[in-house]
């Protein structure tokens, strides 16, 4: 994988928002808690420094985390 900054679900989870998912329709996918999508989103938000999910959203497509 690389030096990925973020783990498999969270890169997951973000290439789900780019597609305009939920946070209940990324934990239906998933088949986890819409808690634990919102921790995994969280837990970018802080590795990468930024103020939320649309500039972690930007700075993870900058650093090419994940791909549109």
């Amino acid at each position: 994988m690389g030096n990925s900054i973020l783990t498999q679900r969270e890169k997951e989870i973000f290439t789900y928002l780019i597609k305009n998912n939920t946070t209940k329709d990324i934990a239906n996918i998933l088949g986890i808690s819409e808690k634990t999508v919102r921790n995994h989103i969280s837990n970018v938000i802080q590795k990468l420094g930024v103020k939320g999910r649309s500039q972690a959203i930007i700075e993870l497509l900058k650093l090419n985390e994940i791909i549109l």
